[in-house]
């Protein structure tokens, strides 16, 4: 430690293999599906099917959110029906999946909405934090992985584990049928492949998630304010 002066030992834990091959849970992986928009013939809203086709296929237990009737953010108390709905559903959460359509080259409202209505903390309970999360987008034109792109950086902001895969379908319009069902195409094989990739990383990290986001300077910060609290509680005595 010498040569670590920086250094609170008594924050200090080093990673413990131990703690990431305990007991594996067998219930099915719960996975959230929200989706930007409001639309009649919603591709996103499609995709998100199609997604939640594959997830329980492979043996996962899923719920979608539907946005209709959830207010902007701050034009609410987090009692609104819907705001209350979409918080239980995170918690219940072990892993997610985000699809937006990209609107002038960004996600769409509906969709940050949603994310913005998540708070990082409830209490001490942290709605995200530690689940996984896959990405997929839709555009009317050619493809794009702006909406991507800004859904990566909130889900990393939201200490979440993004996934590497991610699907970006361009001419959505071509892409489904009249019944809202995806056409077979490669675009459709990557969507297999994305939803494959967040069941095997949500099996992989459910378990260990509190041991994976276990932070040095939050216990740090902890152990700094039971410090002050025991010394103003010794100084009033």
């Amino acid at each position: 430690m010498s040569d670590l002066p920086n250094l609170d030992p008594g924050a200090l834990r080093l990673p413990d293999p131990a703690a990431l091959a305990g007991p594996r849970s067998t219930h099915p992986p719960r996975i959230l599906l929200l989706y930007g928009s409001l639309r009649e013939r919603s591709y996103s809203r499609f995709l998100t099917l199609e997604a939640e086709r594959l997830l329980r296929h492979f043996g996962c237990e899923t719920r979608i959110f539907h946005a209709d009737g959830l207010p902007l953010p701050d034009d609410a108390e987090a009692s609104h029906p819907k705001v209350a709905e979409l918080r239980e559903a995170c918690l219940w959460s072990e892993g997610q999946v985000w699809c937006s359509p990209e609107r002038h080259g960004a996600m769409t409202g509906v969709m940050k909405a949603q994310i913005d209505w998540i708070p990082l903390s409830l209490g001490a309970i942290r709605p995200t934090q530690g689940r996984t999360l896959a990405l997929m987008q839709v555009s009317g034109g050619s493809q794009s992985f702006n909406a991507l792109n800004q859904m990566r950086v909130l889900g990393r902001w939201m200490r979440m584990v993004t996934i590497p895969n991610q699907s970006s379908v361009p001419k959505a319009y071509a892409e489904f049928d009249e019944a809202g069902r995806m056409r077979a195409s490669p675009l459709y094989d990557r969507v297999v492949d994305v939803m494959e990739e967040l069941v095997k990383f949500t099996r992989l990290t459910r378990d260990v998630s509190a041991h994976l986001t276990d932070r040095y300077s939050e216990r740090k910060e902890a152990a700094a304010a039971a410090e002050a609290r025991l010394n103003l509680s010794s100084a009033v005595r």
